[in-house]
């Protein structure tokens, strides 16, 4: 069965997606730690991080790198944080968070949800500052 992040990237439930390339995906987490919390998802369901190719890690690991930098162009921020926890969706998932203080790393502070206005508003923030970086 596949996983609600294959669905949203299959585009069988909506996403408000800021980078896709033919490996993998950013968007926007619909219960953010903080205003433009991006998720960066492999295309490939692999479920535990360990289990990436070296390959497809560093990749990741780029790709968030670009989001990181972009959001700390896009939003006021004291730092951009970066959690792979991997309980929540049994598919690879980084979140890449702007925030103020180490409070907002504490997925117990998660929104219930998020507005999709908001979630648009970010999303073009982060987008523009990916192509103002490139």
């Amino acid at each position: 069965m596949p996983t609600i992040f294959t669905r949203i990237i299959a585009g069988e439930i909506p996403g408000t997606f800021v980078y896709r390339d033919d490996q993998c995906v950013a968007f926007l987490s619909i219960n953010p730690l903080a205003h433009g919390h991006t998720l960066v998802v492999p295309i490939a369901e692999i479920d535990q991080w360990v289990d990436l190719s070296p390959d497809l890690a560093a990749h990741l690991f780029a790709v968030a790198h670009r989001i990181g930098r972009a959001q700390q162009h896009a939003f006021p921020c004291e730092r951009v944080g970066l959690i792979i926890a991997g309980y929540e969706v049994p598919h690879t998932h980084l979140h890449v968070v702007p925030t103020e203080h180490m409070g907002q790393l504490n997925f117990a502070n998660a929104a219930a949800s998020a507005d999709r206005d908001s979630l648009a508003s970010a999303a073009d923030a982060i987008r523009t500052a990916l192509a103002e970086l490139d």
